[in-house]
């Protein structure tokens, strides 16, 4: 009997480890994301790929369904949906401290490089060096054309969606100011209430929650304070890192539909102020494209190359941090309410509104700044299309596209 009762508190310990019920060592967690930070190329779609398969699969960290409630609620809310997969399964496993640590593995790589490129891009000079730089920029311009070809299948497959996607691309066209992109998301979504009810599934599974209500209330305050507040205390307080920090947090803060869509945020915020040149931003963009883990922290970058004070190492960390913790806080505000939450038809019905509109959003950046600053020449427009063709018909890695777009950069700065 002794020997039956030890091995089924055996099977039920093994269970609760898989549902990551029961903590474990946030060395464990950092150690494995930061192999994950290191090797996931792709984009935020291939990143959930990756999660998948070393934390359903492999580890059994947890089951099938709860990882497809876990994405479905990091897709809903604004910010970096893989980066907020990878924070809650962080937690699960091993609490706050996990969370931490996966957030940690998954970003710190790819931020180190990006910073050491934003150091080392002023000094490549000559025809080489500027052909590089373009053929960056240009790759961003395939990157992101792929991304709205994407996103505009998948998100906007018929009329009502496609025409809410077109709106909100003519409102960024014709104003682009941060106040424009937020009524854009804003028109989206009460649009989606009346135009977008129609066909949704009713949702009937449960999903298990790992954070208190308290913690969700505090979570949401924080978020919506930081969000109102922020511009406030910028007017009050006229002090370069509290300006670099909200327009970094409310970049974060409006991101819905992928990570590519903080390029318009992040452009707006920083190149229209004159803190970032636009050829500084999009070559830096580009190089984004080559390294693995999430797009965000394209926000090192930016905060090492930044002309106001903090700059460089100090300017990237307040960058990583000011990106990223708006989506963190949305997600622990969230998660004890989602179960309920998603099952409001209404609730629904206003995120296919407001992702048709991130659609519109991401086509109008394609356009503007994309396209106008970078495609100048009819090489220009080969080299463009060629990445376009080999991410979307040949499914290239994006690293490969890079370095055929930079090859493309320097045989055209060579031939002018």
């Amino acid at each position: 009997m002794e020997t039956a009762d030890s091995t089924n508190a055996e099977r039920a310990s093994q269970r609760e480890v898989a549902n990551g019920q029961t903590p474990r060592s946030p060395l464990e967690v950092l150690r494995i994301f930061l192999k994950l930070g290191v090797s996931s190329f792709g984009g935020p779609i291939a990143h959930i790929g990756y999660f998948r398969e070393e934390f359903v699969v492999r580890r059994r960290w947890l089951d099938e369904q709860s990882f497809v409630d876990l994405v479905a609620l990091c897709q809903f809310l604004p910010g970096p949906a893989s980066s907020q997969v990878g924070f809650s399964i962080g937690l699960m496993r091993a609490g706050y401290r996990g969370a931490l640590a996966a957030w940690t593995g998954f970003t710190l790589p790819s931020a180190i490089v990006l910073v050491l490129f934003a150091y080392g891009a002023g000094a490549i000079k000559g025809a080489v060096g500027v052909g590089l730089l373009h053929g960056l920029k240009l790759v961003a311009v395939a990157i992101v054309g792929q991304a709205v070809w994407g996103m505009a299948r998948t998100l906007c497959p018929d009329r009502e969606r496609a025409s809410l996607a077109a709106v909100a691309a003519l409102i960024i066209l014709f104003s682009p100011s941060s106040i424009a992109q937020i009524g854009a998301i804003v028109f989206g979504g009460l649009a989606g209430l009346w135009l977008c009810r129609d066909a949704l599934p009713a949702v009937t599974d449960h999903m298990s929650i790992p954070v208190s209500r308290a913690v969700g209330f505090a979570a949401l305050t924080t978020f919506f304070v930081l969000l109102v507040g922020l511009p406030i205390a910028q007017n009050l307080v006229h002090f370069e890192g509290l300006a670099l920090f909200g327009a970094f947090y409310r970049s974060g803060a409006l991101v819905f539909g992928g990570g590519h869509v903080v390029l318009p945020l992040l452009r707006q915020a920083f190149v229209a102020p004159g803190w970032v040149s636009d050829d500084t931003f999009l070559t830096g963009y580009g190089a984004a494209q080559a390294i693995p883990g999430p797009l965000f922290t394209f926000a090192a970058y930016l905060g090492a190359v930044v002309r106001p004070s903090p700059h460089g190492i100090a300017g990237a960390a307040l960058g990583l941090f000011g990106i990223f913790i708006p989506g963190i806080l949305i997600l622990l505000g969230t998660l004890p309410f989602w179960d309920s939450l998603r099952k409001r038809v209404a609730a629904r019905a206003m995120m296919r509104g407001v992702n048709a509109a991130v659609v519109g959003l991401l086509g109008a950046a394609l356009y503007n700044p994309l396209w106008t600053s970078s495609v100048l020449t009819p090489g220009d427009f080969g080299v463009a299309l060629v990445g376009f063709v080999l991410l979307v018909a040949w499914r290239a890695p994006p690293l490969f596209v890079v370095i055929v777009s930079a090859l493309g950069g320097i045989v055209l700065a060579f031939l002018s």
